[in-house]
């Protein structure tokens, strides 16, 4: 059975910073992209990182394929970025299995 947990979310100050985990069982991240999605409420899930561009603004995301782990390394955190976060492991393959983790909050607030 494959999962993915992720965990490190919580309440921050804004400006603040935070590192989420997405820890996989059943697979081997070492042969899947993740990319890390949030959804706010009443908003739709969007895309906010990919491996495929894994440095792009505030939001870093690296891994440590020993411990079969994806991080996202979050900086400059502001209110609008609060939402639950959820990662989510794919093949380039069309006809592969992708799988999300269930997700966790972020609350950015004073």
């Amino acid at each position: 059975q494959v999962q993915l947990v992720e965990s490190g979310g919580g309440l921050v100050r804004p400006g603040g910073s935070l590192r989420l985990s997405c820890a996989a069982s059943g697979i081997s991240l070492a042969s899947y992209f993740v990319d890390w999605y949030r959804q706010a409420p009443g908003q739709q899930r969007e895309l906010v990182a990919t491996e495929t561009l894994p440095g792009v603004g505030r939001f870093t995301i690296s891994r440590d394929n020993a411990k079969n782990t994806v991080y996202l390394q979050m900086v400059t955190l502001e209110p609008d970025d609060t939402a639950v976060y959820y990662c989510h492991a794919r093949t380039t393959s069309a006809t592969a299995p992708d799988f999300w983790g269930q997700g966790t909050q972020v609350t950015v607030s004073s």
